[in-house]
């Protein structure tokens, strides 16, 4: 037994051994970082935008860095994201602001206010500004740094689409409408009429082909690639151009300040990179998905022939309620006062 005893003494310390040697060896290894979007389609915007992210890091590092890119294959639903984001499962990732109000910080829903942005130019040079500036600023400091976005993103702007045409908000009126779980989004809904209805993402196409709801609101090109204007209660179009939408590519703050200022430089350069390609080939491809789905059969009522004034009635007390409430009357003002 003796024998034994020593035998493993022995063995132990060369594992302790070898374990420092490799550990040693793997600083030479690059580092992995692991980025996912929740679109399972390769012809999103965001699957463009995390190939450029890796294409862009991995040059500048000279292959000190490595990516390994998910589209949609480490899960659909942006909350699991972010669950793996925050368990180190993966290093970055896009994701709607809405799941921050969650966990204290109501701010973020600011993002989600209706017609808060006139068009993606107003939006750009909002989110690229002062604004967009203080927010980062926000979240990092309310997160105590578990988030830090690297990017705003955008998925388009947002339109209903449903069983029948609507130019105004009583035309809504009794009708279940599958939108974001934002109560900012819930009161706009409920205000025009309509029946805010929960549905996941990846259950949708089901839910209105099947009559489940009988509309929903999202942008062209995401309810073209999945198909949703081909069904019974997605045919209708009505370019309501509610949410130009931000969506945030984000990094766990903690990890990042572990970085080398060399690491932090590539990385920041790549997703500056990525950013770009998001909003280039989002805007690009607005009008090529309306296409499609008017090829497909849909019906589209256009932004001209909508009531948007009726709209924008119901959404600006709901932004002066969400700015008294969570005191950002300063950061509405930002937005309104930016042509």
């Amino acid at each position: 037994m003796k024998k034994f005893a020593v035998l493993a003494a022995v063995l132990s310390a060369a594992s302790l051994v070898f374990a420092g040697g490799a550990k040693e060896a793997s600083s030479d290894k690059p580092l992995e970082l692991i980025v996912a979007h929740n679109q399972t389609s390769l012809e999103n915007p965001y699957a463009f935008a995390i190939n450029k992210f890796k294409e862009v890091v991995e040059a500048e590092s000279g292959g000190k860095i490595k990516v390994v890119c998910h589209h949609g294959t480490m899960g659909e639903n942006e909350n699991e994201l972010v669950e793996k984001l925050d368990m180190g499962a993966l290093q970055l990732c896009v994701a709607s602001p809405g799941f921050m109000a969650a966990i204290g910080v109501p701010e973020v829903n600011i993002f989600a206010l209706p017609y808060l942005f006139d068009s993606f130019d107003h939006w750009e040079k909002c989110l690229d500004g002062e604004f967009g500036t203080a927010l980062k600023d926000v979240v990092l400091k309310k997160t105590s740094n578990r988030y830090r976005i690297m990017g705003y993103w955008t998925s388009s702007v947002r339109d209903y689409y449903g069983k029948k045409p609507i130019t105004k908000p009583a035309d809504l009126k009794g009708m279940t409408i599958r939108t974001q779980n934002s109560q900012v989004q819930l009161d706009f809904w409920k205000g025009c009429g309509a029946i805010p209805t929960s549905v996941a993402w990846g259950e949708l196409y089901q839910a209105l082909q099947q009559g489940v709801v009988d509309s929903a609101e999202n942008d062209y090109t995401n309810f073209m690639l999945k198909e949703h204007h081909k069904t019974p209660n997605g045919k209708y179009i009505a370019e309501t151009h509610h949410d130009f939408t931000t969506r945030l590519f984000l990094m766990n703050g903690n990890f990042y300040n572990k970085l080398t200022e060399e690491q932090k430089a590539w990385i920041n350069k790549a997703a500056e990179a990525a950013t770009a390609e998001d909003r280039k080939v989002t805007y690009g491809m607005f009008d090529s998905s309306k296409a499609k789905v008017i090829a497909d059969g849909a019906i589209v009522t256009e932004f001209k022939d909508i009531d948007i004034d009726a709209f924008k009635a119901i959404a600006i007390p709901i932004q002066d309620k969400f700015a008294k409430d969570n005191n950002m009357t300063q950061y509405i003002d930002m937005v309104r006062n930016t042509k």
